[in-house]
């Protein structure tokens, strides 16, 4: 069974940071690419940011050059750093992962539980 657990959301005052860690555990043989996902209330989840395997990122419009995604293949994490908040940066972020068990699998999809993320004075 594989898990994946979100910490590192709170309040914030807007203009300050946060680090988001995504771990996952459990039967995984390889983890091809991790997303980063945000939904506030009232609206649809969206893709906030993503890394490939080969350390390819993607982010979107609105947080890119204030998030940073990355991912340490060793501890089968990923991070998301949040610098620079604003207010409409408030929403749960939740991780997912596209992984193997095993090395010629088919890769399956994980997301984790959401972690909820304030920014506000």
């Amino acid at each position: 069974q594989v898990q994946l657990v979100e910490s590192g959301g709170g309040l914030v005052q807007p203009g300050g940071s946060l680090r988001l860690s995504c771990a996952a555990s459990g039967n995984i043989f390889s983890i091809t690419a991790w997303g980063w996902y945000r939904q506030a209330p009232g609206k649809e989840r969206e893709l906030v940011a993503s890394i490939s395997n080969g350390e390819s990122t993607e982010y979107a419009e609105s947080v890119r050059g204030r998030f940073t995604i990355s991912r340490d293949n060793a501890k089968n994490t990923a991070y998301l750093q949040m610098n620079i908040l604003k207010p409409e940066d408030t929403a749960v972020y939740l991780c997912n992962a596209n992984y193997r068990k095993y090395r010629f699998a088919s890769t399956d999809v994980k997301w984790g539980q959401g972690t909820q993320v304030t920014v506000s004075s």
